[in-house]
């Protein structure tokens, strides 16, 4: 490390020209790299409703369908909107009365199942198909052409139109996110640095990894629009640590004596740093790779991404920022002012004294706040929590209210079922409760019509590669006990007639949703606390250490995610995932952080409760400075989002920052000092307290 260190120092400059030049790819990278909106397209494949979705995509063209509203317009101007629509790039078909029966003819002539479907009072519903699935661009810019040709009172729902809007609203919400992120993180650094120009600099050098890390998501082809909305706020708050340690290592070689330069004091701290961040980042690489394990592959596209993002985190700290800090080293030293963001001075002597007490008040924390953590309640249809002011929002609205439509079930059966069958399974599906009612080409054409007087546009739509589609409305949302129970209902019905038949649309897609999720939360808790544990038990040779810095972890993420509970708050169906793996793997470095300081205190010859209370005073700053800057770095989105799902995580993630703090300086340091005779007996070379010396 001594060579790559003065490596780094002497070519400096030439190393930040190429770092400048490496920007360039990555803004074009990065706008090269597609956004999937559409969350339950990351279900796993082998998924029911997946299956359902590839054969409406491959074999009947249904790869999304909308439904238009129209109100108030006769028929003329209904086909003459069609007409348009039609036209527009990305629209397949638009389907509508005109296709089976003109005009011309009244329409108590069209068969009374497709009567219902199309027609409610003032109001007609047309179905739009499209060429690409849900949440393509074609599908994207498509469905905005649509908005601009419609009139005023007609309104498009669907899940195509929901991204559309999702797509919209994210895209005018992101820069906000980074603006507030960035504002509020340098109020921190502010508090917490003396230097007033240092935490500009920290900002420059995080634009580095974080363009960088935008730039190479282009390999991943597209991301999803949740991945694109955390992943700068995350970047900040997890590898901010980064920069802190750098300039406090650097700051402290210049004044170890008279004649060190600054390139020798720069090589030390490189050196010093090194160490201490790879060792840290070690712990959070793990924590975000491990949501790669989720079936649902939205875990797997944010751990890849956060994952790299902490690496180039870590390289542009050693390689970038000491540059930086070098070129501007005389204006950070001459612009100073007084910190807010002190060593604890009464707060060490407290925990010493009160150590038995503090973690016995962590006991009687984590047992009911493990409870309330077990039963907070979860949602799974994100449509649901959209502002209400959106177009598709109303469109859905318009949908329940004049057609008692919440949702469609496109059921797939073999094509070898007879006529009869058919109707007979129509019939019976149409009698459960919530159905509104389904449509199935048998249902209005008949057996015994002869095939030239067929209407083919139904007929193409009802069947094609040797299935046969059933489409059934449903009265209740998706990812209701009401609507999975429906479906449950529905498998039982198409078992005594076709045991390979299909399900899939939004209340499918959720349903398997939930199923998957409920497993994955599993796994992946599991494994990042399992990943995390053999890291820290690796780096300090113990088997005491990592039961102790994983338990004062998990005590702050129960009581995290216990809170909601206690305040009737309902989580993204996704939060328990995401937050508990990124919690325990940033957060755990600030266990690491005071450990290591209690080690060395330690080996200084000192007492248990001495090396402890100078633990917390020295660490304090940093830490807290740490949680405060990832606090700040989330809560501001959490305030100005509209999108609960993003909302909800980055309250979750700025909430679990203050109390990761909190349980590090007064719970960990309990542990530590109550347990330092079994960690004295379990840990390699481990220094034995003063007080334990003559026993």
């Amino acid at each position: 490390m001594d060579r790559i260190s003065k490596f780094i120092v002497r070519y400096r400059n030439k190393i930040l020209l190429v770092a400048v030049l490496l920007l360039i790819p990555s803004v074009i990278g990065y706008l090269n790299t597609g956004i999937n909106y559409d969350i339950l397209s990351y279900l796993p494949k082998e998924a029911e409703s997946m299956k359902g979705q590839e054969v409406l995509d491959k074999d009947f063209n249904l790869a999304s369908v909308g439904m238009m509203v129209t109100n108030d317009l006769s028929d003329k101007e209904v086909v003459s909107l069609k007409d348009k629509i039609e036209k527009i790039d990305g629209v397949k078909k638009v389907f509508w009365r005109d296709d089976v029966l003109d005009i011309t003819f009244p329409k108590e002539m069209i068969p009374e199942a497709l009567q219902k479907q199309l027609y409610s009072k003032d109001s007609t519903l047309m179905i739009v198909t499209f060429e690409e699935d849900t949440a393509s661009e074609k599908t994207m810019d498509a469905i905005a052409k649509i908005k601009e040709v419609s009139n005023k009172d007609c309104y498009l729902g669907g899940m195509s139109a929901i991204a559309q809007d999702t797509k919209d609203l994210a895209n005018s919400e992101t820069v906000k996110y980074a603006v507030i992120a960035v504002l509020l993180s340098l109020v921190v650094l502010y508090l917490g640095l003396e230097s007033s120009v240092a935490p500009l600099i920290f900002m420059l050098g995080m634009a580095f990894p974080i363009i960088y890390n935008f730039g190479t998501n282009i390999f991943l082809g597209k991301i999803s629009y949740i991945t694109q909305a955390l992943a700068m706020i995350l970047q900040l708050a997890v590898t901010m640590d980064y920069s802190i340690f750098l300039l406090h290592r650097y700051q402290e070689e210049k004044k170890k004596a008279e004649n060190t330069t600054n390139d020798m004091a720069m090589v030390k701290a490189i050196q010093a740093t090194f160490t201490s961040i790879t060792s840290s980042s070690v712990t959070t690489i793990a924590g975000f790779l491990s949501l790669c394990f989720m079936q649902l592959r939205l875990g797997g596209d944010i751990g890849i991404v956060m994952a790299k993002g902490v690496v180039l985190g870590v390289i542009c700290t050693i390689f970038v920022l000491p540059s930086l800090l070098m070129i501007f080293d005389r204006q950070i030293e001459k612009y100073t002012h007084r910190t807010l963001i002190h060593e604890l001075k009464k707060v060490p002597g407290f925990v010493v004294r009160h150590a038995k007490f503090l973690l016995l008040i962590g006991i009687c924390i984590f047992i009911p706040m493990g409870f309330a953590q077990a039963n907070v309640k979860q949602y799974y249809d994100l449509t649901s929590t959209l502002p209400s002011d959106l177009s598709s929002m109303k469109g859905t609205e318009e949908l329940k209210d004049k057609f008692n439509m919440n949702t469609t079930h496109f059921i797939l059966v073999s094509d070898t079922l007879p006529t009869k069958d058919i109707q007979e399974l129509s019939g019976k599906i149409e009698n459960i409760e919530g159905i509104e009612n389904v449509l199935a080409y048998e249902n209005f054409v008949g057996g015994g019509v002869p095939g030239t007087f067929e209407p083919e546009a139904i007929k193409d739509i009802f069947e094609n590669g040797g299935y046969k589609l059933l489409i059934a409305n449903s009265d209740y949302h998706a990812a209701t006990d009401e609507e999975n129970k429906q479906l449950d209902k529905i498998h039982e019905v198409l078992s005594q007639y076709d045991k390979k038949a299909l399900i899939t649309g939004e209340g499918m897609l959720s349903k398997d949703l939930i199923t998957t999720t409920n497993e994955d939360f599993k796994v992946v808790n599991v494994l990042s606390i399992l990943a995390i544990f053999v890291i820290i038990l690796i780096t300090f040779k113990s088997i005491a250490l990592p039961f102790i810095l994983v338990l004062a972890i998990e005590l702050a993420i129960t009581i995290n995610m216990g809170i909601p509970y206690l305040t009737h708050t309902t989580l993204p169906f996704i939060a328990g995932i995401v937050i508990g793996t990124i919690q325990l793997g940033a957060c755990v470095d600030y266990a690491i952080l005071m450990t290591t300081r209690f080690r060395e205190e330690l080996s200084l010859n000192k007492s248990g409760k001495e090396a402890i209370r100078v633990a917390i005073q020295k660490t304090s700053p940093s830490i807290i400075t740490s949680g405060c800057s990832f606090f700040a770095a989330c809560i501001g989105v959490s305030l100005i989002s509209r999108m609960d799902l993003i909302s909800s995580l980055c309250e979750l993630l700025a909430r679990g920052a203050i109390i990761s703090v909190i349980s590090i300086i007064f719970i960990l340091p309990s542990m530590l000092l109550l347990g330092h005779k079994l960690i004295e007996k379990t840990t390699k070379k481990w220094p034995i307290a003063k007080e334990d010396q003559y026993e």
